[in-house]
Order: C-alpha cells, then structure tokens, then sequence
C-alpha cells in the first residue's frame, strides 16, 4: 500500500532533520517574498497536514515543495490529484467554442500513446498527418521520448507517391513537426540542409516542402531533382502553414510494395530521430539498414 500523504511528507522532513520551527521559519520567509501571507506554515497546521487531518492548500504545497525539494506535481498525485491525468477527461469533453488546449505532461511516468495500428483506410500514396489516421494506439512512458515536447510536436507521413522533397525526404517517412514555428524564413541558411521545410495543410490535403511567402501568396518550392511542380496559394485561404519540420526518420532506399503491405508494427525500417532545425543531420544507419 501507498504510504500515506501526511506520513510521506513527515518522513520526508524527518529525513532532512528539520523541526516544525524550522518549517515555521522557512515558510515565513517564502511568504514575505512571495508577499502573500497564505504560504506562511504555522507548527499547528504542520502537524494537522502530517496526521492526516488537514489538506494543504497550493500555497502550502508549493512552501512544502521549496522546503522539501520536492516536486510541486509529487505532492499533488500523493493527494490523489495527478495533472496528467487531465488529458484522459479532456478528450470526453466538447466544448461548444474552438479554443486552445496544453499538452505538457510534468511526470516522465505517464504514459503516451503511440500508433500501433492504421486505419484500414488510409492510402499511403498520400501525405497526411498521423494522427489522423491511426486506429490503435499504445502506451509507453513519456521517459522515453524527452527529446519530444509534446506541448508542440506533432508527426506526420510522407505519401509513397509524395516526391516533392526527395530525395531529401524521401516519400515514406515520418517527420516530426513543430507547430509554434508557423512563420515562413525569409532567408538565413547557407545551403539545401538548413532551409526550413515546413508541413503545409492545403484544401486537397498536405504538402511537405521548403515556402516562400510574398505578400499574401504562399509558395510550395520542391526539391530541385524532384518533378513536383512549384504551386501558389492565397495563404490562409487556399494553404495553412502547420509547423516546421524539426525531425525525420527516414529509409535509406525506396518503400517498396511488401514494406507497405506489412502492418506498421511489424518491422519498423527507420532509424532513429534526429533534430534537422540546427543545420545538416550526420547519417546513423540502424540494424534495419536505414538512417535519418
């Protein structure tokens, strides 16, 4: 059984050989600074919180968490109230008007889904965002994926018949996205490598590939040795700049008809991420023979 809250946090003061004058001490040089009277914690409380008694409020946690050298979010799930968990409800819920939500995660316990299988449906001839088209999701824990701010990462697929930027981004790969970069560089890099390549969502789908915005037209520069035309489009009316494409993993060699006719579990073909917004990616070749 889990130890309970009060007892956790009597041991944890315990440990750290403080006294409930200590605590009284401390906590009211925290409230001063924080000029609020309300993170003071007097011995009486101390004690109630510790046997059980009383609930600390957020201010008290947080003199508790500053004390303590405990984690603000800690204290909270060791009362029942884990902030990840948000995102399980959230889905439940449907708010009437368009709005903003957050998606970062305090615990590298918590779980993230991940694809394990696609919708029956989905063509790989096209390019798409992933999340649109997977139908079954696992768990693994957020740990494993530190280098991925879910706050503003997203992935998406490269169509099998989507050449706009090979051999760069050769079709077939998956490329992570960052959404809080929407605005398209003007300039600033010194070769194919480190122009920016942005996932762009158009009326009749998606196009992955560098931009070039003059006045209210945006356009859709492919990669010089691919044969996808350069199209022009009323940006924000006819295309939407998704984010900017900051990761990839990628085949070495072209997706074959068997590579796509096997379930995407089944044997991945792709190396590891890497980070491509920095500059030029050095190859790193995997076991499956293939690099990013």
């Amino acid at each position: 059984m889990d130890m309970l809250p009060g007892v956790f946090l009597r041991e944890t003061r315990l440990r750290l050989r403080l006294g409930v004058r200590d605590i009284q001490k401390m906590s009211s040089k925290i409230a001063k600074r924080e000029r609020n009277r309300r993170f003071y914690l007097s011995p009486a409380r101390l004690s109630q919180i510790e046997s059980g008694i009383a609930i600390p409020s957020q201010f008290k946690i947080f003199t508790i968490a500053a004390i303590y050298g405990l984690s603000f979010y800690e204290i909270l799930a060791r009362y029942g109230v884990d902030p990840d968990r948000t995102h399980v409800h959230r889905a439940q819920v449907q708010a009437p008007a368009t709005h903003p939500i957050s998606a970062e995660l305090h615990s590298l316990g918590t779980k993230l889904s991940i694809p394990i299988r696609l919708d029956p449906s989905f063509k790989w001839e096209q390019t798409n965002l992933v999340n649109r088209v997977v139908a079954m999701w696992g768990e693994i824990p957020a740990a494993l994926l530190l280098r991925c701010n879910p706050k503003v990462h997203m992935y998406a697929y490269i169509g099998t018949q989507d050449d706009t930027m090979g051999p760069l981004l050769r079709p077939g790969s998956v490329v992570m996205v960052d959404g809080a970069i929407r605005r398209v560089a003007a300039g600033g890099w010194k070769n194919e490598y480190d122009r920016p390549i942005y996932f762009v969502e158009l009326r009749d789908g998606y196009v992955c590939s560098w931009c070039q915005v003059v006045g209210s037209r945006l356009t859709i520069v492919p990669h010089p040795n691919s044969e996808a035309p350069v199209r022009t489009f009323d940006l924000g009316k006819e295309a939407e700049v998704i984010g900017r494409v900051v990761g990839v993993t990628m085949r070495l060699v072209p997706v074959s008809p068997s590579c796509v006719a096997e379930p995407v579990t089944s044997r991945t073909g792709y190396g590891v991420w890497t980070e491509v917004s920095a500059g030029p990616a050095t190859p790193a070749p995997n076991q499956a023979g293939a690099r990013i």
